[in-house]
């Protein structure tokens, strides 16, 4: 990899002090070892403002959620560039017999090393403060795991903190299943949207013995979970992908012998596009319905639309894939053929300003790919010896966008 400070005709070069790594891996797993979940995260919370309280930054912290606002405003006139982190971390009891390791909850999608990157990205750009050709909102946002904490950030008028809205949102997402220092990215949709569906299907109960005396719903919620997995293959086009996935099932029966009288299903949708999102929206409550009233059920179905398609903007991101060429090499970039499934709430701020989210591998050296546990594992590793790169990529971003 060639020197992640510099790029050719940038000045002055933005490099990371020796001394810059050391610092971030500390307050990184400061963050680790005291990982909250949701959108209350006041320890969290507390470690990002006084990692930022000498650099002189407008802060400001959210009223419905644990969020931080951080402006840095240069020293000469310019546009507005957004950097996002968020902060959450997710119920899983780790087991990586880590000596930071967390006590009931995991920082399992490296949400820590993202405020620690963002931390040291404003440190980078407040050092060159009175070059700077404009202004930087650093924006950490609790609530990414399922929470909406983008959107709500949103609502509270992120967008606004600097006076001028930006001009373009960058993020960074590490990942630990890919070769720590590559850069990954796409244009266009890089990541799926993610809705759900909730469906109660509901019988009569009654005995085990005699099910001809009763209208068991348990056989009508497996022809529901059965036609819901199939729903994809025969109703979306291959060339636009979608997921359904039931992924839990549950009844009012409290005994071997008794028959359920309600029984409730959730799944999980993915989508890639606002027509294939339109169809399953459409469709799959009107296909439950259908079924269960085909055997003598009533069945509700709400579908809860949640996070939308991640979507990059082609123009800046084929500027950002040239700056990642120059960081790193070309041989260090990745360019996904296909989005990934998973979803992520920076979509919100996409949907709003052009920009471009970026995935940073940071599989541990000594972890061959093969066996790397993944992102949301109770296993999973982190390098987190690449904090200066990650912080150098998203200063270099901010920075770049700043003087074109």
């Amino acid at each position: 990899m060639t020197d992640p400070g510099y790029v050719r005709g940038v000045t002055p070069p933005i490099i990371a002090p020796p001394e810059l790594l050391s610092s971030l891996v500390s307050l990184r797993r400061l963050l680790h070892a005291e990982a909250e979940v949701g959108l209350d995260l006041p320890r969290t919370q507390r470690r990002i403002i006084e990692a930022l309280a000498d650099l002189d930054l407008e802060i400001t912290t959210g009223e419905r959620l644990s969020s931080v606002t951080a402006v840095l405003r240069g020293g000469r006139p310019g546009p507005v560039v957004l950097l996002r982190s968020d902060m959450d971390a997710l119920p899983v009891v780790e087991a990586t017999g880590l000596p930071f390791a967390a006590d009931g909850a995991m920082h399992a999608c490296g949400h820590d090393l993202h405020m620690a990157g963002l931390i040291g990205a404003a440190r980078l750009l407040a050092a060159h403060r009175d070059e700077l050709p404009g202004t930087v909102v650093f924006m950490f946002q609790p609530g990414e795991e399922g929470y909406g904490g983008g959107r709500i950030m949103l609502e509270e008028g992120v967008l606004d903190a600097a006076g001028d809205r930006p001009v373009a949102a960058y993020a960074v997402h590490v990942d630990c299943t890919t070769e720590g220092g590559t850069a990954v990215t796409r244009q266009g949709p890089i990541m799926a949207s993610a809705s759900g569906l909730r469906v109660r299907v509901r019988g009569t109960g009654g005995h085990a013995a005699w099910p001809e005396n009763a209208i068991d719903p348990m056989p009508v919620a497996a022809e529901i979970v059965l036609a819901l997995q199939s729903f994809v293959s025969r109703r979306v086009p291959a060339t636009d992908p979608a997921v359904v996935s039931v992924t839990r099932i549950s009844s009012d029966s409290a005994a071997g012998n008794v028959l359920s009288a309600t029984v409730d299903l959730q799944a999980s949708v993915r989508t890639l596009s606002p027509q294939t999102l339109q169809l399953v929206r459409e469709e799959l409550p009107r296909l439950v319905t259908a079924i269960g009233e085909a055997h003598g059920c009533t069945v509700d179905a709400a579908f809860i639309e949640g996070y939308p398609v991640t979507v990059n903007d082609p123009d800046e991101t084929a500027i950002v894939l040239g700056i990642l060429d120059e960081l790193y090499g070309a041989d260090r970039v990745v360019r996904m053929p296909q989005p990934s499934m998973a979803s992520e709430d920076f979509a919100y701020v996409l949907e709003e300003v052009p920009g471009t989210l970026v995935f940073l591998g940071v599989r541990p050296e000594a972890t061959p790919a093969a066996s790397a546990p993944g992102m949301h594992s109770e296993g999973a590793v982190f390098d987190d010896g690449l904090l200066d790169a990650h912080a150098v990529l998203l200063a270099q971003l901010a920075w770049r966008r700043l003087i074109r």
